[in-house]
């Protein structure tokens, strides 16, 4: 069932498409060392040139891909709980083009292993503030800005999970914010009223 409430402006913003970029790295292994790191190594995306690592949404580490046998991620100053993430990047560059899929989240279980995490679909986040904005340029993730993407605090709500959303319609994790802070998801309206008049309203959302 879809939880009612909600007011847009008359569309409903289509699932976020991904299906065109590199796949996400997989083969993931690692945890908790007796020095205190977090490492962990992960296989080799073909076609891939370099990859990035990210810790709840911010870069943790970027990996240029030159035939070595294995690719590591280390992160000296872990955090309970932080949700580690990768994606695959076409050229050693930037550019939104050249981003792939972004994996799931892993996160220490409770042998200190690094296991895969993900909200599980049908889980209801409820009473979120879900606000409105425009902004043009990438998303921290990478991505071109655009209908279907959403700001989410990534300590809570891992990049990559896709959300309903009543009166926007479907959102892609994509993107994080200085104040998306907790319960708080902020929606993506092309430039115009429609943010504006979108305001702040208090839904239950959907994990599709």
């Amino acid at each position: 069932m879809v939880p009612p409430g909600g007011h847009g402006n008359g569309t409903t913003a289509p699932a976020y498409d991904v299906s065109n970029r590199l796949p996400a790295p997989g083969g993931v292994s690692g945890g908790l060392g007796a020095d205190g790191k977090v490492t962990f190594t992960f296989s080799r995306v073909p076609g891939a040139k370099a990859y990035r690592a990210f810790k709840n949404g911010q870069a943790l580490q970027w990996i240029s891909d030159w035939g070595q046998p294995t690719l590591t991620v280390t992160d000296a100053s872990p955090c309970t709980g932080a949700h580690y993430q990768l994606y695959a990047m076409t050229a050693e560059d930037t550019a939104a083009s050249s981003i792939g899929q972004i994996s799931t989240s892993y996160r220490l279980n409770a042998a200190n292993r690094l296991a895969p995490f993900a909200l599980a679909k049908g889980t209801t986040l409820t009473n979120y503030r879900v606000s409105a904005y425009n902004d043009v340029a990438q998303t921290a993730l990478g991505y071109n800005a655009g209908t279907g993407i959403c700001a989410v605090d990534a300590r809570i709500v891992p990049w990559g999970t896709r959300l309903f959303v009543p009166g926007y319609g479907h959102c892609y994790a994509a993107d994080i914010g200085s104040w998306i802070k907790d319960d708080i998801v902020d929606v993506w309206f092309p430039p115009g009223p429609a943010a504006d008049n979108w305001g702040i309203q208090q839904l239950t959302l959907t994990v599709e």
